[in-house]
């Protein structure tokens, strides 16, 4: 569930950061406000419960290659093999680290 709001977390993140970069109304300004709001309402959340750290690389790993990948599919973005492997590179390393920390609940023989 916590993990769950990381990932909710990095899709608003995603959401803002195209926002900036594309955002030319006060509507398009406004929902980037919102992503800005609700995205960082949810890493606060999780961080209640979860390791700081992990959450913040986690969180940014999903939130840059979120943001990468809706770039490349929808404003047609230049699309390389280098471009998709870092991608990987970097999703890997952030399942890595999902995978080696420890839950406080898991720690305490509960679930997260």
């Amino acid at each position: 569930m916590k993990w769950g709001l990381v990932v909710l977390a990095a899709v608003f993140e995603v959401v803002w950061v195209m926002g900036l970069k594309h955002a030319d109304s006060l509507l398009t300004w406004s929902g980037t406000a919102v992503g800005i709001i609700v995205s960082f309402y949810l890493l606060m959340k999780a961080t209640s419960s979860l390791p700081v750290g992990t959450v913040y690389a986690v969180f940014t790993g999903l939130g840059t290659a979120g943001t990468v990948m809706s770039e490349m599919f929808l404003f047609h973005e230049p699309v390389g093999w280098p471009k998709l492997v870092l991608i990987g590179m970097l999703l890997i390393g952030v399942i890595g680290l999902k995978l080696v920390t420890q839950d406080e609940a898991d720690e305490k023989g509960g679930e997260a």
